[in-house]
């Protein structure tokens, strides 16, 4: 195969800027790859049978090549938010064949689970508040930001 034909990156990183087409997840398992639009469904699904609170759910495609959608919601107790993030983190694996990265779970405050083209914060509220990344990542005027939008 030609070196110009093997995609080594999707972005120059020089400059950060996209050089090419994202190159397509590869299955874990024989079955085809799961589509990020079934994957943020089980996400979404997930924390809320755990109870999760303010629930956003951001689309970055076209904006980012990180991942194709961000999910941020709160647990009420660093309790919550680790046994949140566990047991997506097992639904992912039993369901999905996905092993996924966690960060974070020892405390409690702040986990981040990378499911690849999902990726997912799960904070305590005082410090979901303190670092606001719904606004970092929301459109300007978006109302679903709830009580994160700042009076003018």
């Amino acid at each position: 195969m030609p070196l110009e034909d093997i995609v080594l990156s999707h972005s120059d990183p020089a400059t950060g800027l996209p050089v090419g087409p994202r190159p397509e997840p590869v299955a874990t398992t024989g079955a085809d790859a799961q589509s990020s639009d079934a994957l943020l469904a089980l996400i979404l699904t997930s924390v809320d049978d755990d109870k999760a609170e303010d629930v956003v759910q951001i689309d970055l495609r076209g904006r980012s090549d990180v991942a194709d959608y961000m999910v941020i919601c709160s647990g009420r107790s660093s309790r919550q938010v680790a046994s949140i993030s566990e047991k997506l983190a097992d639904r992912l694996k039993h369901e999905m064949q996905m092993v996924v990265r966690i960060e974070g779970k020892e405390t409690g405050d702040w986990v981040l689970i990378d499911a690849g083209d999902v990726i997912v914060h799960v904070f305590r509220p005082e410090v979901r508040e303190f670092y606001q990344l719904e606004k970092m990542w929301l459109p300007g005027g978006s109302a679903s930001l709830g009580d994160y939008v700042a009076e003018a």
